[in-house]
């Protein structure tokens, strides 16, 4: 997709964000960059999203270098043997899915003497496809992270089920919705609720979300010729 494009899809994006969810949080628009150029993802960045994200340690070691200034985030699964590329180079783990990637950003942080920023991913939909936390085991998963050294707890991120049924997706949302409002009762370390894609952001916004991860909508249809 040519940077006009991504640029006037970036305006679209920004005008319905622009009121915010519900609860009268902003919505943080972050372009998922899998598989895209360097130029793609400065028009991106020029056009003003508020973050990018990889979800490939390879990628985000390629092309770190090649982007303009803008946070950097993380958003895929994560082995435990890539996240020294990423510790100090990441502003935001969308990701930290279980206790063993949540241990070795912590060491890999007390060692550089610097404190990450993670979001608890919960498995909303309790999916066998899909990491994260199961919902009935997300409390306890955050207070054991908000008290591990080196770890700055900001929020929770989900991935909603590919679904059609709007009632089943909006019921998931809400659930998520409340972990986010029951965790800011615990601390004030949290921000962010990241939960919506290209295919179902409005859909999460309307119930609460207020950070998105947008790829597709963004640069159109990913080119899966492209080795990720």
């Amino acid at each position: 997709m040519d940077t006009v494009t991504i640029r006037e899809n970036i305006m679209k994006i920004k005008s319905a964000l622009e009121r915010g969810n519900p609860f009268g949080e902003k919505v943080t628009l972050v372009a998922a960059i899998k598989t895209q150029t360097p130029e793609a993802i400065n028009a991106a960045i020029e056009a003003g999203v508020d973050a990018v994200a990889e979800n490939k340690a390879q990628e985000f070691r390629d092309k770190n270098d090649l982007l303009l200034p803008c946070p950097r985030h993380f958003i895929g699964h994560l082995q435990t043997n890539k996240v020294k590329y990423l510790v100090g180079n990441v502003e935001l783990f969308h990701s930290c899915d279980r206790a063993e990637l949540a241990a070795e950003i912590a060491r890999l942080s007390v060692r550089k003497g610097i404190v990450s920023n993670i979001l608890i991913q919960v498995n909303i939909g309790d999916e066998e496809t899909k990491g994260g936390y199961a919902l009935e085991n997300a409390e306890e998963a955050f207070f054991t992270l908000t008290q591990t050294e080196g770890l700055r707890v900001k929020g929770f991120m989900a991935m909603l089920p590919d679904t059609d049924d709007e009632k089943t997706l909006r019921a998931l949302a809400r659930k998520m919705r409340a972990l986010f409002d029951w965790s800011k009762t615990q601390s004030g370390d949290i921000e962010y609720l990241s939960m919506g894609m290209s295919g179902d952001y409005a859909l999460c916004v309307e119930e609460g979300s207020n950070m998105v991860r947008l790829g597709s909508t963004i640069f159109g249809a990913r080119d899966y010729t492209v080795k990720a």
